[in-house]
This record gives structure tokens, C-alpha cells and sequence, in this order.
């Protein structure tokens, strides 16, 4: 036991920095955390009760990302490639899309807008079930993917600038930027509301996140301009290692010609967890949770999951090490 977890408190470390293309951790679980503020006192308390859980295991989507077979293509849709006006054109539903487009052709191009939906009717099970464990998972999980469907760079194909010379620009707006600016934010986005068609609401979100996109490409191609190599980047210590990074002052700019675009898609982001959340609990009938004792993981449970993080990392370490 204590063995496995210093071996995945080292591995962890070692990539915590050098993840690819997601929404850094910082971002994920202070979403999740602040998305259980939204709810309803029928449920706040439950949620609350299970904060650190929530928060811990927001991403675990990213940890297995490159381990779990069809879990990369959860986290985007490259709408690119389904010509103009794909997020009208395409279908709203994962049977009527696999007809259409063929889910070969759907896993090669992200599935997020259908794997939430998914969820979304999973976790309402669990819901009904009062199943302690598979609600905080599904949870955790589901707004994860949710945030992730509300960053612009996750829905297009060019998602690490790699298509237009800003290869970083990734972790730069979705890591870098709330890093640095996210204490000045406003998150205060009211208390969560039954959603009367989710998927509706998952497309609509999807489609404001897509029209982010030419700013979040355009604002930096322009500022980079004007920059030198040497006053984009910075080094900076991070966990031990020294890390190449975009420069404060760079990502003041950058910011600002953004004009706090993170801030408002982290906003939506917040805000549409909890409002799922809350419909899953409506759905299934609005189970009284204050029955539910609060579960403490046995030894075994804890174990196992370290064990499954481990197994994780590992493959990915061994990926970096192909790739090197």
C-alpha cells in the first residue's frame, strides 16, 4: 500500500506539468468545487459532505486518458470536420449520429456532446439506486467532460494551434491564463435550474464555445507578433523542475485582448454542472439523500483505486517514453 502510493505520488509529479491537451487540474476542481455551491439545500448537503471526493476525482477522465481505450475521443468533438454549420447539422443524438456518420468515424473525431449525455442518464440511476459511490463517480466525471465541452480548443481539430504555428497555445488559455488570473474572477453564477432538454443545452454550449475560437487563435497570432521569443517565455520552478512557460506580462496581454473570455466560459462551465446535476436528481424522482449515511473507502477500496491511478500513469509514462 505504502509503496503504491509513493510510486504514484512520484509519477504524478513527474507529468502534473506536462499533461497535453485539457483543462489543467487546478481549473477542473475548483469548477467541480464551486458547481456544488449552485445546488439546492435538498442537495447541497450531500455534495458538500463529499467535497474532497468530487474535487480529487474531476480528473480522473485526463489521468487514464492515455490508458482506457475510447476515453481520448470523450473530451472533444472536431467539429472542422463536418464543414460549415456542423453544430446544426449534426445529429443530437449518438444512435441517429452512428447511423449518419459511422462510429468509427465519430471516435476518430471526439464524441463529447453524446458521451455527456450519456452520463447525464447514468448518473440519474444512480440517482434512483441511491447508489453513494456511482453518483459521487459519475459526478466527479460528468463535470469534467462538461468543462471540457466549454473550452474552445476542444472543439476543433486544430487544438493545439499546431495547424497555425501556436503549438502551446493549449495549456496556455485553458492552464496558464486561470492559473495566473483565476483569483480575480467572478464566480458567482446563481443556483442551479432543471435543464428541459439536455441535449439542447450541451449543443448550445458546445456551439458558444466554438465561436470562441477564432478570438482565442487570432488574439494571440497578433500578439505574438509583436513579441519576441524571449519575452514570451519565461522558466519557472515548478514541483523541483524547471518548466519552460508563457511569461506573466505576455499572459497579462493575452488576457486582456481575451477580455476575460476564460473567465466567462469557466463561468458556463460551473454553471452547467450544476444544473445537470440538479436535473439528474429531479429525473430520478428527487431521492431524499440525507438517508445516505457518508461512505468512508475501506482499505481495500483505497488500495484498488491507487492501484487503477498507478496503472494509469504507468501506461503513460511508458507512451512519453516511446515518444522520446
Amino acid at each position: 500500500m505504502r509503496r503504491i502510493a509513493i510510486l504514484l505520488c512520484v509519477i504524478t509529479c513527474c507529468f502534473s506539468f506536462q499533461r497535453s491537451y485539457f483543462w489543467g487540474f487546478y481549473a477542473h476542481q475548483h469548477i467541480n468545487r464551486l458547481a456544488i455551491f449552485t445546488l439546492p439545500p435538498e442537495l447541497m448537503p450531500f455534495y458538500k459532505e463529499h467535497l474532497r471526493y468530487l474535487v480529487e476525482h474531476s480528473v480522473d477522465p485526463d489521468q487514464r486518458r492515455y490508458a482506457v481505450a475510447n476515453e481520448a475521443p470523450r473530451h472533444f468533438i472536431d467539429l472542422d470536420n463536418y464543414g460549415d454549420s456542423a453544430v446544426y447539422k449534426l445529429p443530437r443524438y449518438w444512435k441517429d449520429a452512428v447511423e449518419k456518420i459511422g462510429e468509427d468515424s465519430l471516435m476518430k473525431h471526439g464524441i463529447v456532446p453524446w458521451h455527456i449525455q450519456a452520463m447525464k442518464y447514468q448518473l440519474t440511476k444512480a440517482f434512483q439506486e441511491k447508489d453513494t459511490w456511482k453518483i459521487l463517480k459519475l459526478s466527479a466525471e460528468m463535470g469534467h467532460y462538461i468543462a471540457d465541452s466549454n473550452v474552445p480548443l476542444h472543439t476543433t481539430s486544430n487544438y493545439n494551434g499546431q495547424k497555425t504555428n501556436q503549438v502551446g497555445i493549449h495549456a496556455f488559455w485553458e492552464s496558464r491564463l486561470p492559473e495566473l488570473f483565476a483569483k480575480h474572477y467572478d464566480f458567482f453564477v446563481g443556483p442551479a435550474q432543471y435543464v428541459e432538454s439536455p441535449s439542447k443545452r450541451i449543443w448550445l454550449n458546445i456551439t458558444q464555445a466554438n465561436s470562441c475560437l477564432d478570438s482565442v487563435l487570432l488574439m494571440e497570432k497578433r500578439l505574438s507578433r509583436t513579441t519576441s521569443e524571449a519575452q514570451r517565455y519565461v522558466i519557472e520552478e515548478k514541483n523541483g523542475q524547471n518548466v519552460k512557460t508563457y511569461a506573466r506580462l505576455y499572459s497579462q496581454k493575452y488576457h486582456q485582448l481575451l477580455n476575460n473570455q476564460v473567465e466567462r466560459q469557466m463561468r458556463r462551465s460551473i454553471k452547467m454542472i450544476g444544473d445537470f446535476w440538479f436535473t439528474c436528481w429531479v429525473d430520478a424522482g428527487q431521492p431524499d439523500l440525507g438517508t445516505l449515511k457518508k461512505e468512508q473507502e475501506s482499505e481495500e477500496q483505497v488500495e484498488s483505486n491507487h492501484k487503477e491511478r498507478l496503472s494509469w500513469l504507468q501506461h503513460l509514462f511508458m507512451v512519453r517514453q516511446e515518444g522520446d
